[in-house]
């Protein structure tokens, strides 16, 4: 499968993978950025990406970013729809109490994982089927 993207600026750089195996593409900063003890900026790409029809984009976090510096993507997983064309931007939270995090352009901030999905129809039932879980949620499947 081909992702074709567009740069929007001089300085954006193309979604690339660190490892020719890896799952997801890192996406990377097209500006600087410091977010103090708390903040949550929106990052911009630079770069805009046309989705096959029928697929989707995640953007998900970076675990070395998270582990080493409580970097977190707000909303994530991101979702981008197959007929976006806009730049992809980046929702990051410094979650470090005490450290400020700078972004600079360039660094890998993200990952994008394009997956298939199915364009499920919503319709209405007066009575659902019963299932061995029931009605349990979240955390009743215990630990």
């Amino acid at each position: 499968m081909t992702l074709r993207f567009a740069r929007l600026s001089d300085t954006a750089r193309a979604p690339s993978r660190a490892h020719p195996d890896d799952a997801a593409l890192d996406l990377h900063a097209d500006g600087e950025h410091l977010l103090g003890p708390g903040e949550r900026a929106g990052v911009g790409t630079g770069i805009a990406v046309a989705l096959s029809p029928g697929h989707a984009g995640l953007v998900l976090p970076r675990s070395g970013l998270a582990e080493r510096h409580g970097l977190a993507l707000v909303n994530a997983p991101g979702l981008i729809d197959p007929g976006y064309r806009g730049e992809l931007r980046v929702l990051l939270l410094n979650t470090d109490p005490r450290e400020a995090f700078a972004v600079a352009v360039g660094d890998r901030i993200a990952q994008l994982l394009v997956v298939a999905f199915v364009r499920a129809q919503p319709t209405e039932a007066s009575v659902l089927e019963e299932t061995a879980r029931g009605t349990g949620g979240f955390g009743s499947s215990g630990r």
